[in-house]
């Protein structure tokens, strides 16, 4: 008995150690934002970055590639093809509602593949730190397919933490977070989220998340028809401007964040198809 208590005191002891060895998250405190210029610049992805910003640039569905001064490289909800660029993530994360957000055989080139729930079962947990870029999950639960049982913590919220801001993607959301999982994601100055308004969250609950959220940059996906997404902006036009944009990408900094809540709505497209016109 003896050596087995000492055996958990050092178990518990070696975790401790571990956790403490983490670089901590600076989205986490719930601090209200620090507004500064009013620019969100348009940006192509192959361009090189000023420093202390970060370029989104909305692919297809669910997936936006990040992409930081330092030259790493996210893409969200992956699911095996970006487009013809030969362009090969650092990290990418995925979500498995559906087989649009993931895939069972990423690119073996890519370093990083972060699942958004854990085959095993339980919630999948990750804390990657790249140096300039922290990347950190907060698990939420999903219906079960064809009216089967839920899933618990079937889905990831991917959090993306670099160059100051903190930056969020809801993936495949189906439930409003509880007190504890908002806590948790911490401050999103920037969020993608699903606005399709069926699979995921309906739109009126899910604009009650991103307004609980306070993000200054909200940036949707997941629409699937141009009147899923024209009800998204009308609900919440009175609390967000909307800018409407025809390229697919944007810069910005804790610097550029909008002094007011504002909507960019990217058009998608794949890397390597129609750059002349981004």
């Amino acid at each position: 008995m003896a050596r087995f208590l000492a055996c958990l005191a050092a178990l518990l002891l070696a975790t401790a150690v571990h956790a403490q060895d983490r670089r901590p998250s600076h989205c986490i405190a719930l601090v209200e934002n620090t507004h500064g210029l009013e620019v969100i610049w348009r940006a192509g992805y192959r361009d090189p970055l000023p420093e202390d910003t970060v370029r989104l640039s909305y692919i297809d569905h669910s997936m936006y590639l990040l992409q930081t001064p330092g030259g790493l490289a996210a893409v969200t909800d992956y699911n095996g093809f970006i487009g013809a660029d030969p362009l090969v993530p650092d990290v990418v994360t995925m979500n498995h509602s559906h087989s649009t957000h993931w895939t069972a055989a990423p690119d073996p080139e890519i370093p990083h593949v972060l699942r958004g729930w854990d085959p095993m079962g339980g919630p999948a947990e990750h804390h990657l730190d790249l140096g300039e870029m922290l990347v950190r999950n907060v698990t939420t639960d999903i219906r079960g397919r064809f009216g089967g049982a839920p899933e618990p913590d079937g889905n990831s919220i991917f959090i993306f933490e670099v160059a100051g801001l903190c930056i969020g993607h809801l993936g495949h959301l189906h439930q409003v977070p509880s007190p504890e999982q908002y806590a948790a994601i911490g401050r999103l100055d920037v969020v993608m989220a699903p606005v399709d308004g069926g699979m995921t969250l309906p739109i009126p609950v899910m604009i009650e998340v991103l307004k609980q959220f306070r993000s200054s940059i909200v940036l949707p996906m997941h629409s699937f028809s141009s009147g899923s997404l024209a009800t998204f902006l009308a609900g919440m036009s009175d609390a967000f401007r909307i800018d409407m944009r025809r390229e697919r990408a944007l810069e910005v900094s804790l610097r550029s964040l909008p002094s007011e809540p504002t909507v960019v709505v990217l058009e998608p497209r794949f890397l390597g198809y129609d750059d002349a016109d981004l």
